[in-house]
């Protein structure tokens, strides 16, 4: 077995929801996600754990319709801790709020 440190993603996020982070071949474990709003009004943030196969719907909802004030950082405990087995997805929206998540990547299982 084999534990890897790994940035998950590091992007913005978009209008619409897009899939930000895919667990390909290893099991995830989130250990930091913070949302950061750069831009000069209040953002509507929500994020999804979609199991492989799965769509977004209301039970893989994690955070829902977030207000992230202009220029704040949120650090989201609602993600931090979860586990994504291969094929799960981290899906979001928030147009322009920047996403980073970082975790371990468990490869060997």
């Amino acid at each position: 077995m084999a534990i890897t440190p790994a940035v998950l993603c590091e992007l913005q996020l978009v209008a619409g929801v897009g899939v930000v982070y895919t667990s390909t071949n290893v099991t995830t474990l989130i250990d930091k996600c913070t949302l950061c709003n750069t831009t000069g009004g209040a953002v509507t943030v929500t994020l999804y754990l979609v199991p492989s196969g799965g769509a977004v719907s209301a039970p893989y909802t994690i955070i829902s319709g977030r207000s992230i004030a202009a220029g704040e950082t949120y650090l989201c405990p609602e993600v931090v801790g979860h586990i994504l087995e291969s094929g799960d997805t981290l899906r979001g929206s928030g147009l322009d709020v920047t996403l980073r998540a970082s975790g371990r990547q468990v490869s060997g299982v």
